[in-house]
């Protein structure tokens, strides 16, 4: 009788995410054609999800946060200001700063496509609600671990 070897923590954590990035990459179209269908691109939508309603950001901030180029985010903001969905202010502070914020109807638009986005693909439906359960909580304690950006 010949033993296994057990996988190291590395092998199975490399495991493990190379099943989740196949999970993700898989679910890519639904974003895509969610975003096609809303009428934004995928970047404009990546960035009115990142707001925070409560706190206007200042387009460097946004850029921070997209990691990009201070330049794609003007030409994604431009976007979604043609669509009333953000708007500029100026900064309380320093006047050469503008801010950005979402409009109601920006918040009506992310609530309906959130909506749409985190309904669960046909594959979650066929999970037991003990398998969910248990993915949920493994899930919540790789994000806990993850190191703030």
């Amino acid at each position: 009788m010949t033993s296994r070897r057990r996988a190291s923590k590395v092998e199975l954590a490399s495991a493990a995410w190379r099943l989740w990035l196949d999970v993700v990459f898989s679910q890519q179209g639904h974003f895509l054609s969610l975003a096609q269908e809303f009428g934004l691109n995928p970047g404009s939508i990546k960035l009115l999800l990142s707001f925070n309603p409560d706190q206007p950001a200042p387009m460097y901030t946004l850029a921070e946060q997209m990691r990009c180029d201070a330049s794609l985010v003007t030409w994604l903001v431009d976007r979604l200001e043609e669509r009333g969905l953000v708007e500029r202010q100026p900064s309380t502070t320093d006047r050469r700063i503008k801010r950005v914020v979402l409009t109601r109807e920006g918040l009506d638009f992310r609530k309906r496509f959130e909506a749409r986005l985190y309904e669960p693909p046909a594959a979650f439906k066929t999970l037991s609600n003990e398998d969910l359960e248990g993915l949920t909580t493994t899930l919540r304690k790789v994000r806990a671990a993850q190191k703030p950006r």
